[in-house]
């Protein structure tokens, strides 16, 4: 398969002067794939109510079919075409964090998309995206898009273009190339099928962010892994390079733990950085523990350049304490290890 590539970024505030946009707007009407920026990382979009288009999506990223993908939209009355009637906070919570990172859980009005979808539940995943090339996009094709992370299942999400076409190339229709996602790690997912509401899948809106709206409306039981996901993310092993990665919250002994550290790589903090083995390679994650949003930034386009540089055997990653604000990166990276090193343990 030839994979077309538009080249966007030249019209971030007016994506329509772009002359091939009906284009892209008829790959979708016929079924087709097609990448495309949003703030949080690329996804592989979809015309949600087409069912080979969206079985396309599955087999080009080689997906679980049971894991359930997010519709983007770009205007809350679409939701009346394929959610029941959404109850006031969730209104309002869409009212005041949308467009924005985070997805919210409804329940499934049957008829209007197709059911794979949903992976057979009875509820749907939506979110309106604030990327302006995204949510123009979005605009223009007028459809409900199924959009999962445009990346090979269980790989680093895609933050550019490059990571896209690494991945894709050859397996989809058409890439949309519009700069590097700001956030860099997917949405924040809100399960509101239930009160309190649930948190499925962290993000960089958090519990904090959500109850500053609503007070106490998040229930502080974390969603475990189950039979049925009920989000993208949740049950599989996701976000991993092919670079063995382990996560080390101690420095403690690391000098003298391996004979040679030439190899290696340390992921950390740049007040860090002094801690790290003298021979080892220093990657750097943020300035500190205080900068996550730039380490939430840089998680994914790290994870991908590990695999590109030959030098590198294997990696070690700073494990922020969890909090709050640390709750979205942790997950990603511990999706994406293979080992954790806490104080005491050897490497």
């Amino acid at each position: 398969m030839d994979t077309k590539v538009w080249d966007v970024r030249d019209y971030q505030q007016n994506l329509n002067q772009y002359e091939n946009l009906d284009e892209i707007k008829l790959t979708f009407e016929r079924g087709g794939l097609v990448a495309l920026p949003t703030e949080t990382v690329y996804g592989l979009g979809a015309d949600a109510r087409n069912s080979l288009a969206v079985e396309k999506i599955y087999k080009a990223k080689g997906r679980p079919s049971d894991n359930p993908l997010i519709v983007h939209i770009h205007h809350r009355r679409q939701l009346e075409d394929f959610t029941e009637p959404i109850n006031d906070k969730v209104e309002l919570l869409m009212e005041q964090l949308w467009p924005g990172p985070i997805s919210f859980i409804v329940p499934l009005k049957r008829g209007f998309l197709c059911e794979r979808v949903s992976g057979g539940l009875s509820s749907i995943a939506v979110r309106m995206p604030s990327h302006s090339i995204g949510r123009q996009l979005l605009q223009y094709v007028d459809m409900p898009i199924a959009a999962p992370s445009a990346n090979l299942s269980g790989k680093p999400s895609p933050t550019t273009f490059q990571h896209v076409y690494k991945d894709l190339n050859g397996r989809v229709e058409g890439i949309v190339n519009g700069d590097q996602s700001e956030e860099g790690l997917e949405s924040t997912v809100l399960d509101c099928t239930q009160y309190p509401f649930r948190i499925a899948r962290p993000g960089a809106i958090t519990k904090s962010m959500i109850e500053k709206i609503i007070p106490d409306c998040v229930d502080d039981q974390e969603i475990l892994d189950s039979e049925k996901p009920i989000a993208p993310g949740m049950k599989y092993k996701h976000y991993a390079p092919e670079t063995p990665l382990t996560i080390i919250n101690s420095f403690e002994g690391l000098e003298n733990a391996k004979d040679t550290w030439n190899n290696s790589a340390f992921i950390v903090p740049d007040d860090k950085q002094s801690l790290v083995p003298k021979q080892a390679q220093l990657i750097s994650l943020c300035q500190n523990e205080e900068d996550i949003k730039t380490a939430n930034h840089n998680l994914y386009h790290i994870l991908h350049d590990l695999d590109t540089n030959e030098a590198i055997q294997d990696a070690y990653i700073y494990g922020f304490e969890k909090r709050d604000d640390t709750m979205a990166i942790m997950n990603r990276m511990e999706k994406a290890a293979d080992h954790h090193i806490g104080k005491g343990d050897n490497v």
